[in-house]
């Protein structure tokens, strides 16, 4: 994934827009995006493709970070639109997005898979054609007794989780900056021992 003569990479945070849902667990994706958004200096702008964008370079590469300003439910027609205006292909899309299966904190990656019941994962897939684009999982963990999953994952992350929360963020985007300049496999290697 690291030729910079393959064009951009496409980093596709997920969650809702609008400060209701900013501390929410499914906004953990913004969150991250955020925090690569600081590390490259810059800020997001409105684009016609129904997303807020920034480009710049990660590792090297030439990147696109984008959070889509439609619901979850929905991230599917700005992230292929987003993805058709800087011609990347699914290989080249990479989405950040809470994880129910793993526990809080812990980051995995991989290329396709099912979507595991997330809304905006089937969203992307459904409109990208495709369950074949790199994801990276931040692990929020499962709702405690019976709550339904779809209102746990609303829920502003917990006064313990929030402690160390900048860390697993920064943690995560570690791992997305990885994957961005040294592929699959290696950031495999370096992220998957917690």
């Amino acid at each position: 994934m690291s030729s910079p003569d393959d064009g951009p990479v496409l980093v596709v945070g997920l969650g809702n827009p609008g400060m209701r849902y900013v501390g929410n667990r499914h906004n953990v994706g913004f969150l991250v995006v955020d925090e690569l958004a600081a590390r490259m200096g810059g800020r997001f702008k409105s684009h016609k493709a129904g997303a807020d964008v920034l480009e710049g370079r990660l590792e090297g590469v030439r990147v696109a970070l984008a959070k889509p300003r439609s619901f979850m439910n929905l991230s599917g027609g700005p992230v292929v639109g987003t993805a058709r205006f800087f011609k990347v292909p699914p290989e080249r899309l990479v989405v950040v997005h809470d994880e129910l299966d793993l526990p809080y904190g812990g980051v995995r990656l991989k290329l396709g898979g099912g979507e595991n019941g997330h809304n905006g994962l089937r969203s992307i897939t459904k409109s990208l054609g495709t369950r074949d684009y790199l994801r990276v999982r931040f692990g929020i963990g499962r709702p405690p007794g019976r709550m339904d999953p779809a209102d746990f994952v609303l829920r502003d992350f917990s006064p313990t989780e929030r402690k160390d929360l900048a860390f697993q963020v920064d943690h995560c985007a570690d791992a997305t900056e990885a994957l961005v300049g040294k592929g699959l496999e290696a950031a495999q290697n370096l992220f998957h021992t917690r």
